[in-house]
């Protein structure tokens, strides 16, 4: 089977798209306790390193899981990326995780993966681009041949808006990103763009965050809980119409800040559309204030399990904590399961290709 490795691997989404695509994933570092449990909870035979990546060295990785130097298939990560994104560019200040990305290119150079895998938000490509640049010629020293692009992962059959930034890269060898699968209206080579009645259909009603707590927590009810809502956001979503903004709230139900004009942040105290992706599932994914989070047609939010399948997470997947917030930030920080499966294939069949011509797993 072929062998890999997840940098930043937060509750194991990435991981769970790699597992998918025939990764046996060897090794993994995360040091949020929270997320590391969920992770080890779905990865049981993952050597996992709970520590800040400056403090894990390659020569460490290779000696717990058992393998040599330039026999790894896949390093893949998701460097923390707040730092890049478009939500934090009015902060001037610099984030000390922006500089995590050469922690990768230091791992890549101790173990030597035959394939690199690394996602971020798209302003690595602006905001980040020195960044990216320092990545891209230190990797380029070693040998290795690069492709990048932002993708929309809707247009790979998650059910949501959301664009990420994506890097492949062989030893030797170029890997190609794939091409799109689905696009908005389909077309003679993709289909149509899964939308949310899809992705959360057959999946039962969910129960108020108070009554779980009161019955053994959220876990008992495979995290499918919602939050208690206040009365006045209840009244709120009684005026609002699927997919649309805000807008159609009375005046005298806003928030303060909100009253009296129709301007910024349109989407926050939304609800989504049945017959659309939905909006980026972010760590407050399930508050009304935080986003277009309101379920289509109920006057509630999304449930935290109806988030996790928007980010296309089995129903077999466990979120081990008992807190909601924290399962909502392992869901809003993870990749989405299938569009890491899609890049994770790419990277496995072209190996296959450029190392032994054919390779069994096994």
């Amino acid at each position: 089977m072929f062998k890999s490795i997840d940098l930043f691997a937060g509750g194991g989404g990435l991981s769970e798209g790699m597992k998918q695509a025939g990764f046996e994933i060897i090794s993994a570092v995360e040091n949020n306790p929270y997320a590391a449990e969920t992770f080890k909870a779905n990865h049981k035979n993952t050597v996992m390193f709970e520590n800040d990546i400056r403090f894990v060295s390659g020569k460490e990785i290779l000696k717990r899981t058992g393998i040599k130097k330039g026999e790894l298939d896949l390093l893949a990560g998701c460097p923390p990326c707040q730092g890049f994104s478009s939500l934090t560019r009015k902060y001037k200040r610099e984030d000390s995780r922006n500089t995590l990305i050469a922690e990768v290119a230091r791992l890549v150079r101790e173990t030597m993966p035959k394939a690199i895998m690394i996602e971020n938000v798209p302003g690595l490509m602006k905001r980040g681009e020195p960044f990216l640049k320092g990545f891209l010629k230190d990797i380029e020293s070693m040998g290795y041949i690069s492709n990048f692009d932002v993708l929309q992962v809707a247009d790979y059959g998650v059910p949501q808006d959301r664009k990420r930034f994506v890097l492949l890269a062989g030893l030797g060898f170029e890997i190609e990103i794939p091409k799109p699968t689905h696009s908005k209206k389909g077309c003679e080579k993709t289909t149509p763009w899964v939308n949310v009645k899809t992705a959360l259909e057959s999946l039962e009603k969910p129960v108020l965050l108070s009554e779980a707590n009161s019955n053994g927590g959220g876990k008992q009810y495979n995290w499918n809980v919602t939050r208690n809502m206040a009365p006045i956001n209840i009244e709120r979503l009684k005026h609002l119409k699927p997919g649309a903004p805000r807008y159609d709230i009375p005046d005298h139900l806003r928030p303060n800040c909100h009253k009296g004009n129709n301007k910024g942040f349109a989407n926050v105290y939304g609800r989504m559309s049945y017959e659309s992706v939905s909006p980026t599932i972010t760590c407050g994914c399930t508050v009304l204030s935080k986003g277009r989070f309101g379920h289509p047609t109920e006057l509630r939010t999304i449930s935290v399990r109806e988030a996790a399948r928007l980010q296309t997470f089995p129903d077999s997947f466990k979120f081990e904590s008992d807190y909601i917030d924290h399962v909502c930030q392992i869901i809003g920080n993870a990749l989405p399961c299938e569009f890491a499966r899609i890049m994770s294939e790419s990277c496995r069949e072209t190996i296959q290709r450029n190392t032994f011509g054919f390779r069994q797993s096994g």
